[in-house]
């Protein structure tokens, strides 16, 4: 099985040239120690669970076989009481361990000299320079390349794909991962310095993190700028709160115990759906999860500011208005959207409603007035905020178009080319879509090889804006030229750059297979795994947009 659920790209420029690779020093080491701990001690309680369990049914069963007059074979006896001076059931405990300290795992790593290279290491005689120069060259981000991060699912394990894409050579690759505890279900780039590297960087400062919603009730924020990351910078939520401060460890494990499946002000319960960081407030990112809760965070202090429940139903989609920084925008299962002033909590904000479950809402960047709703009948609205209806049931859209058969679950409006408009369904089928006066029509529907569409993308800069990341059910990430395409030539004629007179072959790029692979696809391992693919997101959508 192996699928992406969500991709976002990172604009040009704000990806670190050269990233530099995971450092455990001092402060790194007690961080994710405290980190750690808190999992091994949550590993600890379920493996004491599964032992008291196991104890009583064994015990219970050597009664029964005493009673029966069957007795353990002396052989299994003695080799038992032979076993007993090596303590295995204890062989992974560490009861030196004190407070603020690693765990057994981590019980050896300050006897270690770590050497940043291998020249100042006096064991190593071999000196690698003209490898780490290439390593160091292959790990190089051109000003002219643009970053890609893929939400992927691959054999059960969660991860982000960083990917490449080159301008000059038009070729994609995966620069690197980052492993995660949970599926992703959302993404979002962030280029304020939070965590572990607040204090270290000015506020003021552009750095290149990316923020992560997954099964989990935690948002995770990491670094895309540092190779092989143990953990991730800092964590918004629950679990969160437990790693801050000097708290008592048996606290940890009781508040830890009893989580509560109960929706709060203070942290998300349920599945994290939809993350939207605020472009003019640097330091708030929005969050909307199942647990039907919209939360407001501040990324200074990794706390939520502000809790709200303004739906019946799981919150799927969430967007800031492009000039009125504190006007949000949300979506739900419970067919409604509204428009809410984060600024004024208890009032009562407009609710506009649709005919089935919200899949994404968003603003039209380029008339901030208006903004779009996609729903699971596969069917676009695009309504006036001026004309707030009196009740969701009395919504009047400005229009609305059929734009799939089945569920729209993925939208963008291109940021730099007014009315140009990408759907994705899981029909598998990609739609371009020109908004004039008259209203919307199709430019070309194209199944690019993803399988079903979970996410579409435009590219963010003016430069490269006809560039589009398309993923889906299939694992595979794709990137269109859509300006390559005369169809698309032919309706935004005018709001293109004038080109030289050269005519590219149409062009969709995706990361280079090998034989072996490329022999499969269109087979019947294929097919297989394909279903498999889509047969696994189908189970899940219970749970998810």
């Amino acid at each position: 099985m192996s699928m992406i659920t969500a991709s976002l790209w990172v604009p040009r420029g704000a990806a670190a040239a050269f990233p530099t690779k995971y450092d455990v020093d001092e402060n790194e080491l007690a961080r994710i120690s405290k980190l750690a701990k808190l999992q091994l001690e949550d590993a600890e309680e379920d493996l004491d669970h599964a032992k008291q369990g196991r104890q009583g049914a064994t015990e219970t069963e050597d009664s029964d076989m005493e009673d029966s007059g069957v007795k353990l074979p002396q052989s299994q006896a003695d080799a038992d009481d032979d076993l007993k001076e090596y303590d295995l059931e204890h062989y992974d405990s560490d009861t030196n361990v004190r407070d603020g300290e690693t765990m057994a795992m981590f019980g050896n790593a300050r006897s270690l000299a770590y050497h940043k290279s291998n020249a100042d290491d006096p064991y190593i005689t071999m000196q690698e320079n003209d490898e780490e120069d290439e390593e160091r060259e292959d790990l190089q981000i051109l000003a002219t390349d643009n970053m890609i991060v893929a939400a992927k699912v691959e054999d059960e394990v969660a991860h982000l794909e960083i990917y490449v894409y080159e301008d000059e050579a038009e070729n994609l690759y995966v620069h690197h991962d980052i492993m995660l505890p949970a599926i992703p279900l959302c993404v979002e780039w962030l280029d304020l310095p939070v965590g572990k590297d607040a204090n270290a960087v000015n506020s003021d400062s552009r750095v290149n993190f990316v923020a992560v919603g997954t099964f989990d009730p935690d948002i995770e924020i990491w670094d895309l700028d540092t190779i092989d990351c143990m953990y991730p910078n800092a964590i918004l939520g629950q679990d969160g709160e437990e790693t801050k401060g000097d708290v008592n460890q048996e606290l940890k494990k009781k508040k830890k115990r009893k989580k509560s499946k109960k929706a709060n002000d203070d942290y998300h319960v349920d599945a994290v759906l939809s993350l939207a960081a605020n472009r003019q407030h640097r330091n708030l990112l929005a969050s909307s999860s199942a647990d039907k809760t919209v939360k407001l965070w501040d990324l200074n202090n990794l706390k939520c500011a502000k809790s709200y429940s303004y739906h019946t139903d799981k919150a799927c989609s969430i967007a800031w208005h492009p000039r009125e920084s504190t006007m949000l925008l949300s979506g739900s299962y419970d067919r409604t959207v509204v428009a809410a002033d984060m600024r004024a909590p208890d009032a009562k904000a407009p609710r506009w409603g649709v005919e089935s479950d919200v899949e994404m809402a968003t603003w039209d960047p380029h008339d901030p007035n208006y903004f779009y709703i996609t729903t699971e009948n596969g069917i676009i609205h695009n309504n006036d905020i001026r004309n707030a209806p009196a009740a969701p049931e009395a919504s009047k859209a400005v229009w609305t178009l059929q734009a799939h058969d089945e569920s729209i679950s993925s939208f963008d409006v291109n940021p730099a080319i007014p009315g140009f408009l990408v759907t994705g369904s899981t029909d598998k089928t990609v739609k371009l879509w020109n908004v004039q006066s008259s209203g919307p029509s199709m430019v070309v529907s194209r199944n690019v090889e993803v399988g079903k569409v979970f996410t579409t993308r435009f590219a963010p800069d003016p430069e490269v804006a006809f560039r589009l990341a398309v993923a889906g059910s299939k694992g595979t990430m794709q990137v269109w030229d859509t300006s390559t395409n005369a169809a698309v030539r032919r309706a935004f004629a005018t709001r293109m750059t004038p080109s030289n007179g050269e005519v590219k072959e149409e062009r969709i790029v995706g990361v280079e297979e090998d034989s072996s692979d490329s022999e499969k696809e269109g087979g019947v391992e294929s097919a297989a795994a394909d279903a498999t693919a889509e047969n696994g997101w189908e189970s899940m959508d219970d749970d998810l947009p």
